[in-house]
């Protein structure tokens, strides 16, 4: 990394920013003479036209509901700022997941970016509810009458004719290259644009750690419209792609000290390459590492005749993402009991796709899952003698939920009532995953030593429709006789 030569650093978003002091470091002196030679003899660079972007009017037609929601309040709803690393190295920007869905500004999103709702003294919106593409024109038309005039405000890079050009590492296209200006984005997403100098906050602002507005805006992105569903199919597609990116390179994470990693670094490459980054931390866990349901340190080997549960998802640029796990067996092959857990695990997750339809109620997918789950383990003799009839033993082997929701959070729309999430009506539109699983961890006396270490979890992405659900990833692998072949295929 070259030396950056900035005597300070400023990060601003709304009423607070980051500095770090670099004044002791090599810096560049910058006076009037050197200001003016380095301000001058520069050419015209070409640049892209500006072009309205796919996602513009699904972003107004949710802009709409929150106008109305909301009438009357100034709403500020802010992008963030870019996290720090170590001293003045940052993380990689990925602006708050309200904005970019109220903005459709994604994966290059200016940080400390905010979009003003600012109502207007009389208007009239009617009801809006503009879910499909055959709704959004209409939906757009009426944002025309908003009880909001909206505004994103944002800092333009600095260009070749101010100081901060070479004297900022932040802001100067010398350091980060040229960005879109405000009327590139203006254009590409339909919004009124100002530079980030001219928004000024009040103390009546009502910003996203309001309880009321994060809620709302949780609860607004429950059902997906049609832009959000075929971003969602890219996220998914690309996972697949990257899962058999890991099974064509299990032979070099066999052969690893650490082949957990070289699972974890396979899909990154390929996430990075296909997409913006991972939606979530890669679990790469083999062995007994699969009992541990959030494995993200990744440092164990990879090791034949054990399984590898691979827990990951694409972020696409429009930052939604997939989240898929697939449980493969490292030689090709299972063995009975491993087959045994994982056809359990199948049907358990074949019998929530079944139910998963408009009508029925969310925790109700989740419960016909764990129905097949507390019958096998019956069956299987790990209950105790005299079991307590009010007691869910199956449970110590799958603790977690079978679903969640899914969109530009993995674990989308969690501040959404409990009303509106775990006991609500499905309805076509809405995306979660489907994951059952089975867990043994070593030593667990309640189970046969044979079954110690086996831990499997098969996730699916699943949309509601119209009359039932459509998995998006059931072209991934699923099966005994799929996986098997899908990996003895990568290991020829």
């Amino acid at each position: 990394m070259s030396d950056k030569n900035t005597n300070q650093n400023v990060s601003v978003c709304a009423s607070h920013e980051v500095k770090i002091d670099n004044f002791s470091r090599t810096t560049l002196s910058v006076d009037s003479k050197f200001l003016e030679y380095m301000s001058n003899n520069w050419g015209a660079v070409p640049s892209e036209p500006a072009t309205v972007h796919e996602v513009a009017p699904y972003a107004a037609a949710r802009r709409a509901k929150v106008s109305r929601k909301f009438a009357a309040k100034r709403l500020v709803i802010a992008a963030g700022i870019m996290k720090q690393r170590a001293n003045d190295t940052f993380y990689m920007f990925r602006p708050h997941t309200s904005f970019t869905h109220l903005t459709g500004w994604g994966a290059n999103a200016a940080p400390g970016a905010v979009l003003v709702f600012d109502p207007v003294a009389s208007c009239a919106i009617s009801e809006d509810t503009a879910t499909t593409a055959d709704d959004v024109a209409g939906a757009a038309a009426q944002c025309d009458s908003m009880q909001h005039t909206v505004t994103l405000y944002f800092a333009e890079s600095a260009t070749r004719y101010s100081k901060e050009f070479f004297d900022n590492s932040e802001v100067g296209e010398f350091w980060i290259g040229a960005k879109p200006s405000l009327k590139q984005v203006s254009t590409a997403l339909g919004l009124n644009c100002k530079p980030i100098a001219e928004f000024q906050s009040t103390a009546d602002d009502v910003t996203l750690d309001n309880a009321a507005l994060a809620e709302f805006l949780d609860e607004l992105r429950l059902v997906k419209d049609d832009y959000e569903i075929a971003q969602m199919q890219l996220a998914v597609n690309a996972t697949g792609r990257g899962f058999d990116e890991v099974i064509n390179n299990l032979d070099s994470a066999v052969t690893a000290e650490r082949g957990e990693r070289v699972v974890e670094v396979m899909f990154h490459k390929h996430a990075r390459t296909a997409g913006n980054w991972e939606g979530y931390d890669t679990i790469a866990a083999a062995g007994a590492h699969a009992c541990t349901l959030h494995w993200i340190t990744n440092d164990g080997p990879v090791k034949e005749g054990e399984l590898l549960l691979l827990d990951a998802g694409v972020e696409v640029e429009s930052l939604y993402t997939a989240d898929i796990t697939r449980t493969v067996p490292i030689s090709g092959r299972f063995n009975e009991i491993q087959k045994k857990v994982y056809e359990t695990v199948l049907e358990a997750a074949d019998a929530a796709h079944k139910v998963a339809r408009p009508g029925i109620k969310f925790h109700e997918v989740h419960d016909a899952a764990m129905a097949v789950i507390a019958e096998k383990v019956k069956q299987w003799g790990f209950l105790p003698d005299n079991p307590d009839p009010e007691l869910p033993y199956h449970r110590r082997y799958m603790v977690h939920g079978t679903c969640h929701h899914l969109g530009i959070d993995v674990h989308d729309c969690a501040q959404a009532r409990r009303e509106m999430y775990y006991n609500a009506i499905l309805e076509p539109g809405m995306v979660f995953t489907i994951e059952p699983g089975l867990y043994f961890h070593p030593g667990d006396l309640t189970v046969p030593e044979e079954f110690w270490g086996i831990g499997v979890r098969i996730e699916d992405d699943i949309v509601v429709t119209e009359d039932g659900s459509r998995n998006l990833s059931a072209h991934i692998p699923r099966t005994v006789a799929e996986v098997e072949a899908w990996v003895q295929s990568g290991r020829k």
